[in-house]
């Protein structure tokens, strides 16, 4: 599991089921002229039901952003099954507090857990549809200093033990040259001087297509490596992976140049 894949969509998720437990230990109910002390563990159908379910709908959500690869269920992406579990406490703690019953008033536990399941609902439905949402919760770690061009970062792309040149030094074979993709020939048709390869990280785990178009990715960056782009195409960047593979990245926003 890979905690660097969540996103500010996630971090409020997890905020709004935390707030959403909390109010289930709250009174739901006040009563005009009686000592109610009702709280949602009073009705498990309210408690487990409602309250908790929301709960699992965010845990769902979260633990499917830090798989590797999306899981499902009965055929259903997991996030998904968690959205929807989401969408259904908000809609039902909206009625229990519209009708609350004849002299009766909705109290803190009732009112604080329909704010937290709407932000909740909210939020997972949303952070697939606003680039906002969509950005790292925790920052890509940033190279250490700036490297002459030509000179593989600390770590390459993120795993231990890669090597790099002395500066000033020449570079080994197979790393980019300035002006050239990576591995050193340049691509028909580029022109020369008007691209210099980069080093970037990615906020949140994105697919990575072939070349000649193919819609079925061959590979997924994941945030927290860094990859290096060779070419760029539109909006589009050509990247390659750390076992050499090359794909175009169609999605570019809000990545991190190193």
């Amino acid at each position: 599991m890979n905690i660097r894949s969540l996103t500010r969509g996630d971090g409020v998720v997890i905020g709004a089921a935390v707030l959403l437990f909390i109010a289930s230990f709250l009174d739901l109910y006040t009563v005009k002229g009686y000592s109610l002390d009702a709280t949602a563990w009073d009705n498990l159908g309210t408690g487990l039901g409602l309250y908790v379910g929301g709960v699992i709908g965010a845990a769902l959500i979260v633990v499917n952003r830090c798989l590797p690869q999306p899981r499902k269920v009965a055929g259903l992406d997991l996030g998904t099954v968690g959205a929807a579990f989401t969408v259904l406490v908000a809609w039902s703690l909206f009625w229990m507090l519209v009708d609350v019953g004849e002299g009766a008033s909705a109290a803190a536990g009732l009112i604080l857990g329909f704010i937290a399941a709407l932000v909740l609902a909210g939020a997972a439905v949303a952070t697939p549809l606003l680039p906002a949402l969509q950005g790292g919760l925790v920052p890509a770690p940033r190279p250490a200093a700036p490297q002459p061009y030509g000179v593989q970062p600390q770590g390459g792309y993120g795993y231990p033990g890669a090597q790099q040149p002395a500066f000033g030094g020449q570079p080994q074979q197979g790393q980019p040259q300035p002006g050239q993709p990576y591995g050193g020939q340049p691509q028909p048709g580029q022109p020369a001087g008007d691209f210099s390869p980069f080093w970037f990280a990615v906020p949140v785990p994105r697919p990575l297509f072939p070349e000649d178009g193919s819609p079925t990715p061959i590979a997924e960056l994941a945030p927290g490596t860094w990859y290096l782009a060779v070419e760029q195409r539109g909006q589009a960047l050509v990247a390659q992976t750390q076992d050499g593979r090359r794909g175009v990245l169609q999605d570019t926003s809000g990545i991190q140049r190193g």
